[in-house]
């Protein structure tokens, strides 16, 4: 490690610096104001005749982004998170032998240093701080890109996030963006009466989903464990206990493939009512939606890669509908499993013949109206066979009282009334079961505690949940999950494969 030779070379700059009596690693920084206030504080500076104001000191701290040396002076931009900042140093005005010995010979592009100064305007118009003292905080031994748009591998920004962060400001702007969502979010649902609570993270049964579950081993118990996939039958059992809102922003897991829309691990929202029904979490959603875009300053028309998202447009399709006019699926073919399962054929798509009605309709779903779904759609009245956890229409009892939200083609919010009568659902966790006996390797597990817990009772509920990160996707305009993701799941690098066998 820190071969090298361009790195060998600062690791020489910061000993130099050492020896001269200056830690290149200080921790005694008396910063007092950050670049995007100076720039606010001092932004009358140009009104001033002189252009200047000797009196108006301010310290500030930041990363060397660019490095002009002009023999007896230098200009340098600087950058801290909240933006950057031109500074200027002369020979004259810093301790003698400080800027020929030290800062000329061993000061470089991404070396972390403390200025002060005061404002004043160049003769191009751009505010400046003149350095009256200079103080190296951190020698950096590795050089920054030159030019790190040109590196083309995404791998290694994502791989080296610490390095994407430091080069790219579009970078920071998504992960604030991010920051403020979750913010949102929380507020939001407090506002409106919810707890949020903990739910564990490893559990006996992966439940609350149908998804490959991680496993790992509880060492003290002797039992393996599951990350969770789902927090839905925990926050269910609140409702059980007499919490009537509840939320958790949570942290799932999921041992399935990696895409533009998956990682291992996500992040989303779960929240369950009391007393509500899918069609009040319906206009909550839409509530919820309004929130965000107020509070973070958003139109309601965004792009989204060559689209065009209108919120102001929320619609509503039932599943069965949407077949047919939206996927183009002719529509007596739509309710027959015998003729699904032809006309997928016909369109050369794998199909599983063991599959039930409702799971073939989910699969005609899938391959022909979901990337059509562009503006927020509403799409309800799912199938029993594809929705264990939710209530039965009263009026369609093959039909259940569930909405999944697709914008852009993607699914981002899945909710409805919750089962809350025990015998269907012990009926429906043994049809589970049967479809895991039957290849469904992503069939809910049985869950005899949750059933027991529904046998005391639980109260007509409503449940959500948003997947965040795919909400900010959506927001920033970003088109993989890496990208909102700071550290993502990589595969391992072959020296990385290498140490594991050592």
């Amino acid at each position: 490690m820190f071969k090298n030779q361009y790195i060998q070379q600062r690791i020489a700059k910061a000993k130099n610096i050492q020896d001269l009596g200056h830690n290149p690693y200080s921790n005694d920084s008396t910063r007092d104001t950050t670049i995007s206030q100076f720039h606010y504080v001092n932004s009358d500076v140009e009104t001033l005749d002189e252009k200047r104001d000797e009196k108006r000191v301010s310290t500030v701290a930041g990363r060397i982004k660019f490095f002009r040396l002009m023999g007896k002076a230098s200009f340098i931009k600087l950058e801290d998170e909240s933006g950057i900042l031109q500074i200027y140093v002369t020979r004259d005005n810093l301790p003698e032998g400080f800027y020929n010995n030290i800062f000329k010979k061993n000061v470089e592009v991404g070396d972390i240093i403390e200025v002060k100064g005061y404002p004043f305007v160049t003769n191009k118009g751009e505010l400046t701080l003149h350095v009256s003292d200079l103080n190296i905080l951190t020698k950096s031994i590795s050089p920054l890109p030159e030019k790190f748009h040109g590196i083309t591998d995404k791998e290694m920004r994502y791989r080296q996030r610490y390095l994407d962060l430091i080069m790219n400001s579009d970078v920071k702007k998504t992960f604030h963006t991010r920051s403020k969502v979750i913010s949102l979010t929380r507020r939001f649902f407090e506002d409106k009466g919810f707890l949020e609570v903990e739910t564990p993270m490893m559990h006996p049964i992966a439940g609350g989903a149908n998804a490959k579950p991680f496993v790992t081993h509880h060492n003290a118990l002797g039992i393996d464990r599951y990350l969770r996939i789902a927090p839905e039958l925990y926050l269910k059992r609140l409702i059980v206990g007499g919490f009537e809102a509840v939320f958790e922003i949570n942290r799932n897991f999921r041992n399935e493939g990696m895409d533009a829309t998956h990682n291992p691990e996500f992040t989303s929202i779960e929240f369950y009512w009391a007393y509500k029904t899918y069609k009040d979490l319906i206009e909550v959603t839409k509530e919820y939606f309004n929130y965000l875009f107020e509070h973070l300053n958003l139109p309601k028309i965004l792009p989204y890669g060559d689209m065009e998202v209108n919120y102001g447009n929320f619609t509503e399709v039932r599943l069965i509908d949407s077949l047919h006019t939206i996927g183009d699926v002719p529509k007596e073919i739509c309710e027959d499993k015998d003729k699904i399962i032809v006309f997928l054929k016909s369109r050369h798509i794998d199909v599983n013949e063991k599959m039930n009605l409702g799971q073939l309709q989910g699969e005609l779903f899938d391959e022909f109206v979901e990337e059509k779904l562009i503006d927020p759609t509403f799409i309800t009245h799912y199938p029993v066979e594809i929705s264990p956890l939710a209530r039965r229409s009263d009026a369609e009892p093959h039909l259940t009282e569930r909405f999944e939200l697709f914008i852009a083609g993607r699914e981002i919010a899945n909710a409805f009334s919750e089962l809350n009568d025990p015998l269907d659902q012990l009926e429906r966790f043994e049809g589970q079961m049967s479809a895991k006996d039957n290849g469904d390797d992503e069939a809910h597990e049985m869950d005899a505690d949750f059933v027991n817990a529904l046998s005391y009772g639980m109260a007509p509920t409503a449940g959500q949940g948003i997947g965040m990160d795919r909400l900010v996707m959506l927001l920033t305009n970003q088109h993989t999950i890496r990208d909102v993701l700071l550290f993502p799941a990589m595969k391992p690098q072959q020296s990385e494969l290498e140490e594991d066998k050592a």
